[in-house]
């Protein structure tokens, strides 16, 4: 029998999944949708789509589930990954337990992924996902699917920070998409230089609700090194805000390529454009006037 969990949030599978690198058995956790339970909101500048709160079932965080967590040795990789797992790596991912024990006690005390996941699960499911894809091989797209993790990561712990503002999560969500930055940069450039192809990673997202492929990747590249990337080097930050002005400029394009993108991709492109453009102009007029 489907063990179900309370108010119906969620579900647990009737059939036990054995993790491959210690062979502990689990349940997975997945979410029910229907029946009111997802009130779609707004989808924000990071291509994030919020769910208002329901009355019967309170605040529904659907990025909780996506990644397997084993309970045992903290392995965690999106589903399709975490069943097909290759020999060779099994040994690293094992050797490795120990560190990802005991650092995720630098953010979380405890965590419990035998009971229905609490934010603080999900956002850590992330957290292990982005230690475990460092020992995939490249054809897995694990560049990207850290980026991703990471992204998802900074913003459940922007959520956890509204719920616990004295916890210092915010300072943590910072971290993450920094580190989202940093994977999704690379990933671009793996992807122009064939090191590494993010077909690899399959679904791009970077929410559930709707897949905005590669151009989705590129725009975000951009967005993140406008936002998060470093500013204590005037002249790195210029050529870094060329390469994402010229980034998100094959996003907009010109004539029928355009039309058939989703147009907040579009529009949210362009004012991304001109506000990297903005930046640009007064970063090279401080530095006129410094020389003056």
């Amino acid at each position: 029998m489907i063990r179900e969990t309370k108010k119906s949030i969620t579900f647990f599978s009737k059939d036990k999944i054995k993790c491959p690198v210690c062979g502990k058995e689990f349940y997975k956790e997945d979410l029910r949708t229907g029946g009111g339970r997802l009130i779609a909101g707004d989808l924000t500048i990071e291509l994030r789509r919020l769910y208002e709160p329901s009355k019967a079932y309170g605040p529904v965080y659907p990025l909780n589930y996506p990644v397997l967590v084993c309970p045992g040795c903290y392995f965690a990789a999106y589903q399709k990954d975490f069943e097909k797992v290759p020999e060779s790596i099994i040994p690293d991912l094992e050797r490795d337990t120990d560190r990802r024990t005991s650092s995720i006690r630098n953010i979380f005390e405890d965590l419990e992924y035998e009971e229905p996941r609490t934010i603080k699960e999900g956002a850590a499911s992330y957290y292990f996902a982005i230690m475990c894809y460092d020992f995939f091989p490249a054809e897995f797209g694990p560049t990207l699917k850290r980026g991703i993790s990471a992204l998802r990561a900074a913003w459940l712990f922007s959520d956890l920070h509204r719920s616990y503002p004295s916890e210092n999560y915010d300072y943590v969500s910072k971290l993450f998409y920094r580190k989202a930055r940093f994977f999704y940069t690379l990933a671009v450039e793996y992807e122009q230089t064939g090191q590494e192809t993010v077909a690899g990673a399959g679904v791009l997202g970077p929410d559930l609700d709707k897949n905005y492929g590669y151009d989705g990747v590129m725009y975000l590249a951009a967005y993140l090194e406008y936002s998060f990337g470093p500013r204590d080097n005037t002249e790195n930050r210029l050529k870094s805000l060329g390469n994402a002005k010229r980034t998100v400029a094959r996003i907009v394009g010109m004539g029928r390529a355009s039309k058939n993108k989703p147009s907040i991709l579009l529009e949210s492109s362009r004012d991304l454009h001109a506000t990297i453009g903005e930046e640009i102009e007064k970063l090279q007029s401080d530095e006129t006037s410094g020389d003056e």
